[in-house]
């Protein structure tokens, strides 16, 4: 078999994961990998607003183009940053284990936690899910967007700009900054992102090579994200709309999946969970129950003003 290429973003944490990932490959499928470098709108556009230029399927799109017109052999992605549904042609080939899926505290104060932080306390974060769910929690926080790569959002707190951020564990542990997080947060206080802590596989669909990647997919990982994304595309949802989704491993041999839609200003929140044996019927079950449950009435105003 030919070289692969394996098209990637470019960013430190984007090109350790391609890394690790091409490694995986190697090993598995005995064939050279070479990373190509792929710079994305949403790198582009840094400075801006992912809700104001199209979310963060900016950082997806020019990465599925460079597959679908054969620059590329396959590609990796954060889970989290992908639209409900990919572009046509191409699949979803493989989900590697999951790396920790929680919020991670990281804050100016040595031995800070979450809900121990000063009243009014200036919190960075880039994520409408994290927003809303650090106002349902407390009010009393200015919470301020902050983009940029991750070590760009550790200068910021140095400079003395926050009192804290809030990122991913996967990424921070991913780039070896594990010891900088203060607080693991419980995804009973922060329910996580669909996909957050997984690396998703692209490659075009009908090709060998695609049948080929699944053999690096983990097949409880792959269960919980087939459920979590059956849950985001019930409720057509996307990075800019305040939602979470979190799928486990249930007692039974099944999952269970939590799911919640917040408003933006976090003052109304909409939750369900169950448990089943279909991934995807659950995430369908979960969605229908958080929309009956005030999420359709949230939905709707967060749509409204995005239109706005």
């Amino acid at each position: 078999m030919k070289r692969l290429r394996l098209a990637t973003r470019g960013s430190q944490l984007a090109l350790g994961q391609s890394g690790w990932v091409a490694r995986r490959v190697e090993e598995k499928l005995g064939v050279a990998v070479e990373l190509v470098t792929v710079r994305t709108s949403g790198d582009r556009l840094a400075d801006v607003s992912l809700a104001k230029i199209g979310g963060k399927g900016l950082f997806v799109k020019e990465i599925e183009e460079a597959l679908l017109d054969g620059r590329a052999d396959l590609a990796v992605h954060s889970a989290k940053d992908l639209p409900a549904r990919i572009a046509e042609g191409l699949v979803l080939a493989a989900f590697p284990e999951r790396a920790d899926p929680r919020d991670a505290l990281v804050a100016r104060a040595s031995g800070t936690r979450l809900l121990g932080l000063p009243i009014g306390a200036r919190v960075g974060t880039g994520s409408a899910r994290r927003r809303a769910q650090l106002l349902a929690l407390r009010p009393d926080f200015d919470v301020v967007a902050l983009r940029g790569n991750v070590t760009t959002r550790l200068d910021r707190l140095a400079e003395r700009r926050f009192d804290a951020v809030l990122l991913a564990c996967a990424g921070l542990d991913r780039l070896e900054l594990g010891a900088r997080i203060h607080e693991r947060v419980s995804a009973s206080l922060m329910l996580p992102a669909v996909g957050q802590g997984v690396l998703a596989i692209e490659a075009r669909g009908g090709e060998a090579l695609a049948s080929d990647l699944a053999a690096l997919s983990d097949p409880p990982c792959a269960r919980a994200i087939a459920a979590e994304r059956s849950f985001l595309a019930r409720l057509e949802g996307d990075c800019n709309v305040p939602l979470a989704g979190f799928a486990e491993p249930a007692p039974d041999g099944g999952l269970r999946l939590r799911g919640m839609v917040v408003s933006a200003n976090g003052a109304r929140v909409a939750r369900a969970e169950a448990s089943g044996a279909s991934p995807e019927q659950l995430g369908i079950d979960v969605a229908e129950a958080v929309l009956a449950n005030g999420g359709d009435a949230i939905l709707a105003e967060l749509r409204r003003e995005a239109a706005s």
